[in-house]
C-alpha cells in the first residue's frame, strides 16, 4: 500500500476548524467492489500512524480490525454513498425524479441560460490537448471556489497532479466540463474514468454567481452528454455523503470511513481528541435544533 500524508478533519458541518495530519496508507472500496461484493485486496503494510479504510460496508469493519489487532479504530464516519444506474437514455434518468423536480432543474438551466443571452455554453473535454485547455480554465476558477476555501477538496494546482491528470486524458480516461456566462468559466466537473464508471472527483463554481445554480446547471447538462456517448455504466458519486450527491443519484449504498492507528500516545490521543470533538458538535446540534441560533451558526459556517 502507497502512504500518504492524510488529515484527520475536526469539522463542524462542511467547514474544517482544524485538522490533525497522519501518514497512513489507504484501503478503498470501489463501487464494483461494493456492488459485487467483493473487498479490495491490500498490498504491503500500513502507512507510518496506520491506514484509512475509505467506504467499506459497515460490516467490514470487524475484519479489518482483525487484520490489524494492535491498532486502534476512530475517526468513523457512516454515509450513503450514492450512484448513478446510466444503463437506460437521459429520458429514463430523469423519470426517476419527481415532477416538481424536474420542473425545478428545467427551471434553473432556463434562468442560467437567460443570463448568458439565451443558450447555455457547456463545453466539454476529453482528449489531451482538450484537456489542458480545461485545466488552464478551470485551475484558476477552483481557487475562488467553497470547495477550495473551506474543504481543501478543489481541483489540485500542483504540477504533478496535473501530469497525471494529462497522462489519463492521453488514455481516454478523463471527462471533463466547463460552464461559461458571458465568455468567462464559472463551474467546473472534473470525472475520471475507470473501465465504465465515471467516478465524480471535483466539481465547483464561482461564488459570486451562486444564485444562478451553476453547479446543478453543470451537473444536469453533463449528465445529458455523458448519457448521449452510451460508453459508461455508473457515475460513482464516492465516498462520503451530501445533497448534491443525494438529489443526483439513482441508488446509494450503506458505507463507513474510518482510521486504523499505531498504538502511540500521540495517535491515542489523537482519535480521544478527535472523539471529544465529534461528541461535543452532536450535543451542540441538539441544543440548537430548531431555535433561532441555529441558522444564525448555520450563516456563520458558510452552510
Amino acid at each position: 500500500m502507497v502512504s500518504k500524508p492524510v488529515t484527520l478533519s475536526f469539522s463542524i458541518g462542511s467547514r474544517r476548524l482544524f485538522g490533525i495530519e497522519r501518514h497512513l496508507a489507504d484501503i478503498a472500496y470501489s463501487l464494483s467492489d461494493l456492488t459485487s461484493g467483493q473487498r479490495p485486496h491490500a498490498l504491503g503494510g500500513p502507512g507510518a500512524d496506520g491506514l484509512r479504510v475509505l467506504s467499506a460496508p459497515p460490516c467490514e469493519i470487524p475484519f479489518w480490525q482483525a487484520q490489524f489487532p494492535r491498532h486502534r479504530i476512530g475517526a468513523v464516519q457512516h454515509y450513503r454513498r450514492h450512484f448513478i444506474a446510466m444503463q437506460g437514455g437521459f429520458e429514463d434518468y430523469l423519470a426517476n425524479f419527481s415532477g416538481k423536480t424536474r420542473s425545478t432543474l428545467r427551471r434553473k438551466r432556463r434562468r442560467f441560460e437567460k443570463a448568458d443571452g439565451g443558450e447555455l455554453d457547456l463545453r466539454w473535454y476529453r482528449s489531451e490537448e482538450e484537456v489542458a485547455e480545461f485545466l488552464a480554465l478551470a485551475t484558476p476558477l477552483a481557487r475562488k471556489t467553497y470547495q477550495a476555501r473551506l474543504l481543501d477538496a478543489a481541483l489540485p494546482d500542483d504540477a504533478e497532479a496535473q501530469r497525471e491528470i494529462l497522462g489519463a486524458a492521453a488514455r481516454d480516461a478523463v471527462r471533463a466540463f466547463l460552464l461559461f456566462l458571458k465568455e468567462e468559466p464559472v463551474a467546473y466537473l472534473y470525472l475520471p474514468v475507470g473501465g465504465t464508471t465515471l467516478i465524480y472527483a471535483f466539481l465547483g463554481y464561482d461564488p459570486a454567481h451562486a444564485e444562478l445554480s451553476p453547479g446543478t446547471v453543470l451537473q444536469m447538462g453533463a449528465l445529458e452528454h455523458l448519457f448521449a456517448e452510451r460508453r459508461f455504466t455508473h457515475f460513482d458519486f464516492t465516498e462520503g455523503d451530501g445533497a448534491h450527491k443525494a438529489l443526483f443519484g439513482t441508488d446509494s449504498l450503506p458505507c463507513c470511513t474510518f482510521v486504523l492507528l499505531t498504538p502511540q500516545w500521540r495517535n491515542i490521543t489523537a482519535l480521544a481528541s478527535h472523539a471529544a470533538f465529534e461528541s461535543a458538535v452532536e450535543v451542540g446540534k441538539r441544543i440548537l435544533s430548531g431555535s433561532r441560533a441555529e441558522e444564525f451558526v448555520r450563516r456563520a459556517l458558510g452552510r
